[in-house]
């Protein structure tokens, strides 16, 4: 059964950065999709960012296009959300999550969640 570990969140002043990690246990990593989700404070989960299991296929939400960057290193198992030019409105609990395929599906298909890392940015 796969295990999906979030790190790397905290605190930040906007306009800063920071890099979310998510280490991956218990299956073929490189055969699988990864995403990032977030949920803020009296909101439902929302996607963030997906990549196909090979990395050559990303996909991004519009809140964050330009600001964040999904990337994954298959030799460690692990995906990364590189999260630039923060803005109050991404703070939130973000998620790692993965499915059972290699391509990006609809987000609706990512049902194996991590246990999410806080993310806060102050203004």
């Amino acid at each position: 059964q796969v295990q999906l570990v979030e790190s790397g969140g905290g605190l930040v002043q906007a306009g800063g950065s920071l890099r979310l990690s998510c280490a991956a246990s218990g299956r073929t990593f490189s055969s699988y999709a990864m995403a990032w989700f977030r949920q803020a404070p009296g909101k439902e989960r929302a996607f963030v960012a997906a990549i196909s299991g090979s990395g050559g296929s990303t996909a991004y939400a519009d809140s964050v296009k330009g600001r964040f960057t999904i990337s994954r290193d298959n030799a460690k198992n692990t995906v990364y959300l590189q999260m630039n030019s923060l803005k109050p409105e991404d703070t939130a609990v973000y998620y790692c999550a993965t499915t059972r395929v290699a391509a990006i599906p609809h987000a609706t298909f990512f049902n194996t969640w991590g246990q999410g890392t806080q993310v806060t940015v102050s203004s």
